[in-house]
Parts: structure tokens; sequence; C-alpha cells
């Protein structure tokens, strides 16, 4: 199959930045893709110029009528790190494609700082809610961000400091590895109305001040961690829950009944790029579920409000599912069940007799274990302290066969 398509890492130096390789193949496209800053720093040609349009997935269909002339996507550093290049990668064959990366601004704003990129949290702002840096907050930890644009590091100075992150240093470098970089270094506490260029990188080396909360990305999150009417899986059940699920990275969990989110925002708090989907029937839960997701760092978790099996229609398919709510709806064990892909997790808690029978008749007709977890918690009871049960939890487990 011929590599007709070419993504091209160009930096702030432009063409005389590029290796022999990569300049020839811009130069001698036939079709030449990118935005207008890249497009702008392209040798003027017969080539066909085609700038990114908005959805995305409209430019990357005239790419793919384009098939079998050259043509050369133009993207700013690594394009397959928080670049276009991961987006073609996944629709185009890697037979089909030459990836020609440049040094990524990650890269460049480490070696400015001196800090080991491997330590470092690498994240992207660019069109993504800048709640996403409350997953990384812990004192000590680098994180380097790139920006949506000139407010993004105002934006991230203001939640840092409202979090009680403010003494963290930020450091944000502009157009970097060009004749125009520029770096502007304040804590986040004294940034103020500051703007800067749109092209830009962010460094946060995080501070604690008072006020400030570090939480662990391991399951069991203290439980005012969560905005919540009642419904919330109680820690040491949510860590037993999570242990059950056993996520594993790329998978997508189901999490119905979401009550809280709880679950599903652990799960994905866990890491490794996962993904899930809360589906909550009660819009007032649900709007808490989305507050909680944004709250603890992980605002992508995707919110259906509507009660299931009906609202799993046109879902992901899923690697896990929890139900913590429901078990009693006809067929919703079954529906869920067979949602599964052999190897796929059904993790279910019940806390009534009722529910628990539902537990024992699934269990004797697929397998899969029970569980009952009992907790109690010391409290005060005037001058002594009082073992406090919590509601006794019973837990089937099922992983689906081959």
């Amino acid at each position: 199959m011929t590599r007709w398509l070419a993504v091209v890492g160009i930096g702030e130096d432009g063409l005389p930045g590029l290796a022999p390789a990569a300049r020839t193949i811009v130069e001698t496209a036939e079709v030449l893709v990118g935005g207008a800053r890249h497009l702008a720093m392209a040798p003027t040609g017969d080539a066909e110029r085609l700038q990114w349009a908005r959805p995305i997935a409209t430019t990357i269909d005239m790419i793919a009528a384009r098939r079998g002339r050259r043509v050369a996507v133009l993207a700013s550093g690594d394009p397959l790190w928080h670049g276009v290049g991961a987006v073609l990668a996944r629709r185009f064959a890697r037979e089909e494609m030459t990836v020609l990366p440049q040094p990524s601004a990650f890269s460049l704003a480490a070696a400015r700082l001196g800090w080991p990129l491997a330590e470092c949290a690498a994240i992207s702002l660019h069109a993504r809610p800048v709640d996403g840096l409350r997953l990384h907050l812990t004192p000590g930890r680098r994180i380097l961000a790139l920006s949506e644009d000139g407010g993004t590091p105002k934006a991230v100075a203001a939640l840092l400091t409202g979090l009680g992150w403010g003494p963290s240093a930020l450091t944000v470098f502009c157009r970097l590895g060009g004749p125009h970089e520029a770096v502007v270094a304040q804590t986040a506490a004294c940034w103020g109305g500051h703007r800067v260029a749109d092209l830009n990188t962010i460094a946060v080396e995080c501070r604690a001040g008072p006020g400030a909360r570090a939480l662990s990305r391991l399951a069991g999150l203290p439980d005012d961690a969560f905005e919540h009417d009642g419904q919330l899986t109680k820690r040491e059940v949510r860590a037993a829950t999570l242990a059950a699920l056993a996520p594993l990275p790329g998978e997508t969990l189901w999490d119905v009944g979401a009550g809280s989110g709880s679950i599903s925002i652990e799960w994905l708090r866990a890491g490794g790029n996962t993904a899930a989907v809360a589906v909550e029937r009660e819009p007032a839960r649900a709007a808490a579920v989305a507050r909680n997701a944004a709250a603890l760092g992980v605002p992508g978790l995707r919110v259906v409000v509507g009660a299931a099996p009906e609202a799993l229609a046109g879902l992901p398919r899923p690697d896990a599912v929890f139900v913590g709510g429901g078990t009693g709806v006809p067929g919703l064990l079954s529906a869920l069940w067979a949602s599964l892909p052999a190897g796929g997790r059904l993790v279910a808690n019940v806390v009534t007799v009722e529910g628990e029978a539902r537990l024992f008749d699934w269990r004797a007709r697929h397998g899969g274990s029970l569980t009952r977890i009992a907790v109690s918690r010391a409290e005060p009871a005037g001058a002594h302290q009082l073992w406090r049960p919590l509601a006794s939890v019973t837990q089937l487990a099922a992983v689906k066969p081959a």
C-alpha cells in the first residue's frame, strides 16, 4: 500500500527547522493541509491547500477523498502527542501514513526548565475543560499543559488559587522554539489578569497553600469529596467495588443507577485512558454527577439522563458494568450481561433482602461470586465512641466466559 498521507510536525522555526526528508515531502506535496498558521509557513506553489474546518471530521473526509495523491498534513511538534496525527491514525491505516515528528511543546518546555519529562503530567487543555487539571494536583507535582489560547493561563491561575494551590509556580512559554519565544513566570495567586500569546504552553509546579486538598487516585476517596443526596456508595464499599470492576487501560465502564457518580468517577481517576458512562434517571442527581466529575478532575465523564435499559441504546460497548440501582427492573441484569464481551465484568451492589434474593437467583443461573460487605465506623456518642454500622451490602461479581 502506498504511503500517500504524510503528517509532518513543524515548529515555530518553520521550514528551516525541518529535516531534509520532511522538507522534501512538504515541497513536493500535491495537497497541503493545516491551520492558517502552518499553511503560511509552507512554500508557495501549485499544491491544493485545505484549511482545517469545524468539525474536524469534515476536513478528514476531504483528505480521504484525495487518497492516492501526495497529501501532507502540517501539525505542531509531535503530531501523535495530543495532535491531529492521533486523529488521523484512527481513520487511516498505518500502511498509508508517514509521520515525521518534531520536538513537542512538552519536550521543549521540559528542556527549558530542566524537568525530566517522564516525571511530568503532560495534558492538553485545548478544547478541553480546565477542570481536567484538578486530577493532577498533588504537592510537588509538575504539570505541562497545552493551552487553548492566551486566556488559558489566567483560567489555570484562577482555578489553582480558588482550590488553595495559589503558591504554585506558573511558567508560561509563548511561541516555543521560534524567534519570538517569550517566557512569563509568576505564582498562580499573583497572576492576575495577565494575558499572553495564544500559542503557549503552561508549566505548573504544584505547591499547596492553606485549604489545598490533595486527593489520591487510588480507589476510596473520602465520602465528603462527593456532592450527594444520600445516594452514595460509601468509601469502604466503593474501594471493594472498584477492585471487583478491575479497570484496565482503554476500557469503558457503564455505571447504571449512578447516584452521585462516585464509581464512574473513581474508574476514570484510576487513569489509563479509560472511559465511562454514568446513567442516572433523576435529572437532579445527573446534574450532581456532572458537577462531581468536574470537581474531581474528570470532566470527560459522559452522563446520560434516563432509565435503563432504554437509556443504554447507542452507548459504546462496555468492558465492565456496575449496577448501583435498578436490579429489580425486569430484564436489566440480563441486558447488561448480554452487552458485555467475553471477559467483561458485571458488578452489582444491593442493600435490601429483595435485591439480595435477585442476585442469588442470577448467580445460580450465570455464576459469579457473592460477597457481603459489612462496615462499622467509630463515631462519637457523648463522651464516648460507639461503632455505627453502615447498611450491609451484598455484592455480585461475575466475569463473562468466552
